[in-house]
């Protein structure tokens, strides 16, 4: 086992003051109303926008109503573009527009697609499914109106992290199972993958930086106040009964990380079903890195390795190959 660097050390150190695992709802349904805005500090530590990117402010359909959403597309870009479609982290609790600007900006640029980053409903107030329900019903309204953004939703791609990790696995089984739009590639990094937490990682690091067990008790709480919904497939995606049918994937995870081990069981249920994965345990990193590409020396190669897979497997890309 690699030893945490002195920067992922003091950034737990400053994080511990965050954690969410003994906050009240009403704590942190004001936490939410506190949302974190673009300044220096904030653009420096989380990287920010990336350059040659255009941006635009949307809706898109959710289960309920509109959500917002944002779109990036690289700047220049000439002709129509592959689809990739963003979700958050954040315990299904936290996480915004403006602190995912850095990630998927860089996509845009450096796969050379048109990213469009969601807003789903966000628990306590909106417990399992809305998330996930949100996450659908905007990929069928995104993937009608590609066109807007000039991008092509035959090359459509899901990407997130954490939570986001898990509502994109999540995407692939329902688009699978409600015959929806065909997705090319799913890019999970550091995903929650099971919900009863079953994964040995847990324990071994349970009191590491950024995500304690603690923490995932509570999110899971947040997410999923009744203990039956635990293993619904469609909060653990582990624990479909058949995982055939489904994308291509890089699964990200990082090795101090107390959900490192539901990637990689996740990884190897879908190799057992016969799909292609990728997987990377990246050396030293906890939970959370790659919000902190100034920070984390992995995340910067993290991104890269991302981008690289996404121009791999959506052919006629504009980015590296």
């Amino acid at each position: 086992m690699a030893r945490m660097d002195l920067r992922v050390r003091l950034a737990a150190a400053v994080m511990d003051r965050f954690s969410v695992a003994h906050k009240s709802d009403s704590q942190i349904l004001a936490d939410q109303r506190r949302r974190i805005r673009h300044n220096r500090v904030v653009d420096w530590v989380l990287g920010g926008l990336a350059p040659g990117v255009e941006v635009r402010n949307g809706t898109a359909a959710g289960a309920e109503g509109r959500i917002p959403v944002r779109v990036y597309r690289p700047r220049g870009a000439e002709g129509t573009l592959p689809l990739v479609i963003l979700i958050h982290g954040g315990g299904w609790t936290f996480g915004t527009l403006d602190i995912y600007d850095g990630l998927g900006s860089t996509i845009a640029r450096d796969a050379g697609a048109v990213v469009v980053s969601l807003d789903y409903r966000l628990a306590p107030a909106h417990p399992f499914p809305a998330a996930a329900e949100d996450c659908y019903a905007a990929l069928l309204d995104l993937t009608a109106r590609a066109g807007e953004w000039d991008a092509d939703a035959g090359r459509l791609a899901v990407v997130g992290d954490s939570a986001g990790g898990n509502l994109a696995a999540v995407l692939t089984l329902m688009t699978r199972d409600r015959s929806g739009p065909a997705i090319a590639f799913q890019g999970l990094l550091y995903p929650a993958t099971d919900l009863t937490m079953g994964s040995p990682s847990i324990e071994k690091n349970a009191n590491a930086p950024l995500l304690t067990k603690q923490d995932m008790l509570r999110y899971r709480s947040l997410y999923l106040p009744r203990e039956k919904e635990y293993g619904d497939p469609y909060a653990s995606p582990l624990l479909a009964p058949d995982h055939s049918g489904l994308p291509p994937a890089l699964i990200q995870v990082a090795e101090h990380d107390p959900l490192r081990d539901d990637g990689l069981r996740y990884a190897d249920a879908l190799r057992a079903a016969g799909v292609p994965v990728r997987v990377t345990t990246y050396v030293g990193m906890p939970h959370g890195y790659l919000a902190f590409p100034r920070l984390f020396r992995s995340a910067p190669q993290a991104v890269a390795e991302l981008c690289a897979e996404l121009a791999r497997q959506l052919p006629g890309s504009g980015g590296a190959t």
